[in-house]
């Protein structure tokens, strides 16, 4: 026996007498097997298996520091099993002679299993390779290969060894391209038919190299030796191995379990996050959407009916503004928690979005809707405490009953919204249920509204200009810029009719922004050089940036500040008179001149014309029409046209129709006139084909720098301008 040996155990099989001859391990008349061993080492074959190629699919699912970690985690389960599988089988080996295991040899072999399993798994999961799978279970056959043949290198007998090369390379062989399909049927294994599939053929590598190997090893003893059977000693150092072994591979079951079950606890949570208001705990829209399908699919197959109700607080943007969005969300919460908590089977309320909620209600009979909405009112209607205050959010609900107002989903929740927009429309009306012949008009209003979307990029909107005149001379002192649009199939759409859509609709600012930027870039070519008046809606004046958008339209047409004229009312004005102030000062700062419009419809505060620069005043065109019936109404003219000539502030008259009453204005001192007696709205080539206007060839249009110092913006004053209106 070779030095340093240990663990030396004498075994015989069955009288353990044995003479000269070579022993081979397919010798069946000389080499016995303990079964219930070779079962042990089965099993944890099988189970080091799984679990193996179970981590190593894990490991290819992720990448960085946690591919790592999955790799080591593969690579010490699946050397344990390997490991553990060979020494068992090999205890479970009686060869009739004494033998034993060189301890270091044997731990060798553990860490070689190890380690080349770490190689060989890191390889197979590049992702960039399509036959790294290939190539790193072929190097895991042959980390397997070499734990076998290490271990067998500290397995000494006492007798003369000998090798069937046929045999040990045929081993190698069954060893890696056995593992190499292994892995690359784990790799890529969907179905648990295809990882059971994997896991035998990668239980078959490990199976036929060590039978092949053993069979390979040839030894002929040393003379006859008399042994004591010691099968007890062996039994218990296999179960102490198969223990160590069953806890390796029990960490790896655990570990990937727990892996699992993070997985599914963290994929349940991200669902329910995409299903669920953050804020109030209920549906959102895509879960309303897919319970609302299921809800009228289960309609379908149980002739009933489908309520559905589209709820939008009253007061939820008063609440915000006077207590702040902290109110606010407090308010939605405690709206969705008395929602959820009075809902019954076949009810279900979702949060679509902002103050904007849905509730869904199986019915067969309208007792049963006029329950759930009784319900949802007295939510709705119930004061809420926040701190000190109590308010009261109050809704509009808007109703609409599947089939009978709807066909399909789609238009069941575009008929819910347009009953709702009737209820907030009337203030006496709470609930609102779809009524064709009365919300096909909100309907068209709505479809208007996309239209006009659509317009701005399919270049169907114009800028018409009407002159405005001195009445004392009859010179042009400039022309107002109003938009026309023309729809390809409506026709000429009235401004009565599309202006108003804007403004609901949240189009307003994106249109005044267009009229302003056209108008001064169409203005900044004419020759003489007249002034252009723009209106800016309130919504444009309430917006911030206002200034800077009037200073950065300047530069980039090119036309000079004291050319561009806003026109505002009072109305505007009068919602915030220190930031409206603050706001004229800034473009009246540039050169801009302001003019007030529709005077004498709104406040007609003496205050508004004593605190605000004006530079004119725009009497309203009410006034006009009936200053030739009306003795009042003519007063009341004259009185205009005193106030502005003592306050130094020019007065132009609106919509002028006949000579009468341009003769009236003339005799009172009207300064300025505009209507259809002194000219229509025009496209500027109209105008041009009148020899009113010339425009300027793009050549002659002065370069940025002089344009900035044309609207008193360039060198030094250019930055302050700009840091003026952004304060």
């Amino acid at each position: 026996m070779a030095a340093g040996q240990t663990n030396q155990y004498a075994m015989s099989g069955h009288g353990g007498i044995y003479a000269g001859g070579e022993r081979s391990l397919m010798d069946h008349h000389i080499w016995h097997h303990d079964l219930g061993l070779v079962a042990l080492a089965a099993v944890i074959c099988l189970a080091g298996s799984w679990v193996t190629l179970q981590l190593f699919r894990r490991s290819a699912g992720v990448a960085g520091f946690q591919r790592a970690g999955w790799l080591i985690l593969t690579s010490v389960a699946a050397g344990a099993a390997i490991w553990c599988t060979h020494f068992i089988a090999m205890l479970g080996f009686d060869p009739g002679v004494p033998f034993s295991f060189d301890p270091i040899l044997t731990i060798v072999s553990l860490i070689v299993a190890i380690t080349g399993a770490v190689a060989g798994f890191s390889l197979a999961t590049i992702r960039q390779l399509t036959i790294a799978p290939w190539v790193g279970g072929a190097f895991v056959g042959l980390a397997i290969t070499a734990m076998h043949y290490t271990g067998m290198m500290g397995y000494a007998v006492q007798g003369i060894v000998t090798w069937n090369m046929l045999l040990l390379f045929l081993s190698i062989g069954f060893s890696v391209v056995l593992s190499a399909v292994a892995v690359r049927l784990a790799r890529h294994a969907r179905t648990l038919g295809r990882q059971l599939t994997a896991v035998g053929v990668f239980v078959a590598a490990i199976v036929l190299l060590h039978f092949t190997g053993m069979a390979a090893f040839q030894f002929e003893p040393l003379g006859v030796t008399l042994i004591e059977p010691m099968q007890g000693a062996i039994q218990a150092l296999a179960m102490a191995i198969a223990c160590v072994g069953f806890l390796i591979i029990g960490a790896g079951v655990a570990s990937y379990l727990i892996d699992a079950s993070v997985r599914t606890d963290s994929y349940e949570q991200l669902r329910q996050m995409a299903v669920t208001d953050s804020l109030t705990g209920l549906p959102n829209r895509v879960s309303f959407n897919s319970r609302l399908d299921h809800e009228i699919d289960h309609a379908k197959a149980q002739d009933i009916q489908v309520a559905l109700v589209c709820i939008d607080l009253d007061r939820f943007k008063e609440i915000n503004d006077l207590r702040g969005h902290g109110a606010g969300d407090e308010v939605l919460r405690t709206l969705a928690e008395r929602m959820n908590y009075l809902l019954r089977d076949g009810e279900f309320v979702a949060r679509l979005g902002g103050d904007e909620f849905a509730a869904v209600k199986r019915m067969q009979t309208p007792s049963e809707l006029a329950d759930f909405l009784a319900r949802l009112e007295a939510v709705l209607f119930e004061p809420i405490p926040l701190d000190e205050f109590r308010v009261t959010p109050g809704a509009s609900l808007g109703v609409a009953i599947y089939p009978q107002d709807a066909a399909d989903k789609l238009a069941l929740i575009g008929n819910a919204d347009l009953a709702m927009y009737r209820a907030k429309a009337t203030p006496a009306t709470a609930v609102a249920f779809y009524d064709p012949s009365m919300d096909e008009l909100v309907r068209e209003r709505k479809n208007l509204a996309n239209e006009l979307r659509l317009a701005f990029d399919r270049d169907e909107l114009d800028i018409y200009f009407q002159v405005q005149k001195s009445v004392a001379t009859g010179e042009v002192r400039g022309y107002e810029a109003l938009v026309r649009w023309h729809h390809p199939e409506r026709g000429n759409v009235s401004p009565a009719e599309f202006i108003p859509i804007a403004e609901e609709y949240g189009l307003i600012l994106q249109l005044g922004e267009w009229v302003l930027r056209e108008a001064c870039a169409r203005a900044a070519k004419w020759e003489p050089a007249y002034k252009v008046a723009v209106n800016v809606s309130p919504m444009q004046f309430a917006h911030a940036d206002l200034p800077r958008m009037v200073l950065e339209t300047l530069v980039e047409t090119g036309l000079a500040a004291n050319r561009l004229e806003l026109e505002l009312t009072e109305s505007t004005i009068f919602s915030d008179k220190e930031r409206s102030l603050h706001m004229l000062r800034q473009i009246k700062g540039m050169g801009v001149t302001i003019a007030l419009d529709d005077f004498g419809t709104g406040y007609s505060s003496l205050d508004t014309l004593r605190t605000f620069p004006f530079d004119k005043i725009k009497l309203d065109k009410s006034f006009v029409d009936q200053v030739e019936s009306s003795e009042q109404t003519a007063a009341m003219v004259r009185a205009v046209l005193a106030l502005g000539r003592s306050l130094k502030i020019p007065v132009l008259a609106e919509d002028i129709e006949n000579a009468e009453q341009l003769s009236m204005l003339s005799i009172e001192g009207c300064d300025e006139v505009q209507g259809f007696l002194l000219g229509r709205p025009l496209p500027i080539d109209r105008i041009v084909s009148t020899g009113q206007l010339t425009l300027l060839p793009e050549a002659e249009r002065a370069p940025v720098e002089q344009r900035r110092r044309a609207a008193g913006l360039a060198g030094d004053e250019y930055e302050p301008a700009r840091k003026a209106t952004a304060s």
